[in-house]
């Protein structure tokens, strides 16, 4: 394993206990080969590390996107954290080079495996949530998941672009107003109309309200020409 005081550099983060480093960067078949106990590899902090990175994307999203409905929220929170992003993450920390594997996996390329990249950067996280705590996983976690939300988001949150627009002017108020319903209850379609002040600025249709009051947040943004 290359230099952990390295690691720890890169991530910006320095270990009380760098047991916890060590078995995070420790892949089950490294450990099998050095006599097959299971609890020195990461894969019980992989557990863990899945857990704490679950959290702490849903706070996060919950917080700074509190205009996107539950669904949104969860396809955001998906395409953020799935193996693909989390092997990406572990890439660029170039976490490959610190990992401890087993010859079979040493032959076949484990190193750059996004599956077992994915795996060990979850287990980082754990590890540093159990060395530091809530705040110091936060403060790990947090750097890559909005580079993530800010690469992925091909959607707009077109309703909270529109308040940050208005709040520069004290006193004026959004309102949001359901003006027509039609199909059938498998096939619904709502319209919306955005107020300012009393005042049509926007309007919208889709298959639920939030989507109808994005398209109507979108074409006032429009409007404004933003």
């Amino acid at each position: 394993m290359s230099d952990l005081k390295k690691l720890q550099n890169k991530i910006g983060y320095q270990f009380k206990n760098e047991a916890y480093l060590v078995r995070a960067m420790t892949h089950t078949s490294y450990a099998n080969e050095c006599g097959g106990d299971h609890n020195k590899s990461n894969e019980r902090l992989e557990f863990l590390g899945d857990s704490v990175l679950g959290f702490i994307t849903a706070e996060n999203f919950f917080i700074n996107f509190s205009n996107l409905p539950e669904g949104e929220l969860t396809k955001l929170r998906a395409a953020t954290v799935c193996e693909k992003s989390l092997s990406e993450f572990a890439l660029d920390l170039g976490l490959g080079e610190y990992l401890l594997l087993g010859k079979g996996e040493i032959c076949t390329g484990g190193y750059a495996r996004p599956s077992i990249l994915a795996d060990a950067f979850e287990a980082l996280i754990a590890a540093i949530y159990l060395d530091g705590g809530m705040d110091a996983a936060k403060g790990f976690v947090l750097k890559y998941v909005e580079d993530a939300v800010k690469k992925h988001r091909g959607f707009k949150d077109y309703k909270t672009m529109l308040q940050e627009v208005v709040q520069r002017n004290p006193g004026e108020v959004i309102e949001y107003a359901l003006v027509g319903e039609s199909g059938p209850d498998h096939n619904k379609r709502f319209e919306v109309e955005v107020h300012l002040n009393s005042n049509v600025i926007g309007k919208g249709e889709g298959t639920s309200k939030k989507k109808a009051e994005q398209l109507a947040a979108k074409e006032a943004l429009e409007l404004m020409g933003l």
